[in-house]
């Protein structure tokens, strides 16, 4: 599977008509249309007319697609799905409340059934881990199907679940991110990191972006489009990240042209997890625009990444 740059996505309320119209020009990584926490329930049908009308005509510009449906439990989940997939125009599906491979299984189902009636593209699936049940069952959520591309975590509501409180330091989610983070990556797949609600609170975005980066995430969930340039700042190579990356495979290329299979740079070795990290901070340069393209490098793809999750 092509990497997709999704170090943002933001949630766009189904009930919001000018934020609908405006989602393309956000700039962020992925856009996810929501039906669930930011409509009420009195209005769910009204959002799911809204958000179908908006996948036909609008144009979200070079953001991934993505719909986050209620969950299949509910009496509007399968309605959702039933009203926005033979638009053709879902990128990706976000599951709330996923807490088993089953919940996996269910969707993947439908969305078979729904792209084979209408011959709309395959669908991936993003579930929203949100639970203590979720958390502990990352694994097999992840490996559940080969449309599951990331794991996306739900910070709100996971911390209300455990019974804790929300704190700036944020020590109350470091097991259920590490946990995640591990289990999506376990998997070959990416892992997101849940909101950060406080929308004036930039500094505090910043820090949690960087260390939600250092743990592993590929990128972070956003509720205003003022934190999007922030997030990504966060989660793009610094120039001394891409000017050391260079240095890396240039040594690595040195070292072919001699014949040797000893490659270093000053005094440090060069083994293959830095070589792999290297190639990962170039190739995410490039997708972010902050390099150029390599010639014929085809590997890399950027089709894509309301109330919190």
């Amino acid at each position: 599977m092509a990497y997709k740059l999704r170090r943002s996505r933001i949630y766009i309320p189904g009930n919001n008509p000018r934020m609908l119209a405006t989602a393309g020009i956000y700039g962020a990584d992925g856009v996810t249309l929501d039906l669930e926490d930011s409509v009420a329930p009195e209005v769910k049908l009204d959002a799911r007319c809204l958000v179908t009308e908006a996948l036909k005509d609008l144009d979200f510009g070079r953001s991934e697609v993505g719909v986050r449906i209620n969950a299949l439990s509910t009496p509007w989940g399968l309605k959702d799905l039933e009203m926005v997939i033979p638009t053709g125009k879902v990128d990706v599906i976000y599951l709330p409340k996923a807490e088993s491979a089953e919940d996996i299984r269910e969707l993947e189902k439908h969305l078979s059934r729904l792209e084979e009636e209408h011959g709309v593209k395959k669908t991936g699936i993003i579930p929203i881990l949100e639970s203590a049940k979720g958390v502990l069952n990352a694994y097999e959520i992840a490996t559940a199907s080969d449309r599951v591309e990331a794991l996306s975590f739900g910070g709100e509501d996971y911390t209300r679940d455990i019974g804790g409180e929300r704190t700036p330091e944020g020590t109350e989610l470091l097991y259920a991110r590490s946990r995640i983070v591990m289990c999506a990556k376990a998997a070959g797949i990416q892992a997101l990191d849940t909101v950060h609600s406080d929308v004036d609170d930039t500094e505090g975005l910043y820090r949690a972006a960087v260390f939600a980066r250092k743990m592993g995430f590929d990128g972070k969930a956003a509720i205003h489009p003022a934190q999007i340039e922030i997030i990504h700042r966060a989660f793009n190579p610094t120039p001394e990240e891409i000017e050391h990356a260079k240095k890396v495979i240039e040594a690595i290329e040195e070292a072919k042209k001699r014949g040797s299979g000893v490659v270093a740079l000053g005094r440090k070795m060069i083994d293959k997890p830095i070589q792999e990290k290297a190639e990962r901070v170039l190739m995410i340069a490039e997708l972010a625009g902050l390099l150029k393209p390599a010639p014929g490098n085809t590997d890399a793809d950027n089709t894509g990444g309301g109330n919190s999750d």
